[in-house]
């Protein structure tokens, strides 16, 4: 079932995420929603949050993106926790499912050691690079409560303030089903 897309200004998209305590059919039931969301949205990643619900669980797809010097993933990370993050910052376009119509340079670290477990509840820890990496870090953000848009110097913030208040009272067409504050 395709679930609506959480909007910029909604309190959700900046609360801390709490953890998963253990597997049960609905958890699966809402995985499986986010692919069919995630998707229906034509998005690389997406987080718990952005549908509403504040849990420790996004997924992320980078196959769709793959270059030759990079293989991408398709996976679920439940309860995920950033153990390091190392490398040279380098600055990449990035946008929001919600935050429709808004890119702007984010700088992320190149690579990311992650501490999570999967959908069978299985502990893992592994270092993901390049794109991998920044759409980790992306999602692992909405779980902490931070934008994209935090993350941009504050001469774009203030370039995208009108465009920002515009998405925040529901004045924007998209082609997926969105939730707006109020």
């Amino acid at each position: 079932m395709i679930l609506p897309i959480i909007a910029y200004g909604h309190t959700l998209l900046k609360k801390v995420a709490t953890d998963f305590e253990q597997s049960d059919e609905s958890l699966s039931q809402l995985i499986e929603n986010m692919w069919e969301t995630m998707y229906n949205a034509k998005g690389v990643g997406l987080a718990a949050p952005q549908v509403g619900i504040s849990k420790r669980l996004f997924l992320v797809d980078t196959v769709q993106l793959e270059k030759e010097d990079e293989e991408g993933i398709n996976q679920v990370f439940i309860n995920p926790k950033i153990v390091q993050e190392d490398g040279e910052l380098w600055a990449y376009e990035e946008g929001c499912l919600s935050i429709p119509r808004i890119t702007g340079d984010v700088e992320r670290q190149e690579s990311v050691t992650l501490r999570y477990v999967d959908q069978d509840f299985r502990s893992h820890e592994k270092v993901f690079t390049g794109m991998n990496a920044r759409v980790i870090q992306h999602e692992y953000d909405h779980l902490e409560g931070i934008l994209f848009t935090d993350r941009l110097k504050p001469l774009k913030r203030r370039l995208i303030r009108r465009k920002l208040e515009n998405i925040k009272s529901g004045k924007i067409e998209v082609d997926y089903k969105m939730k707006f504050k109020g």
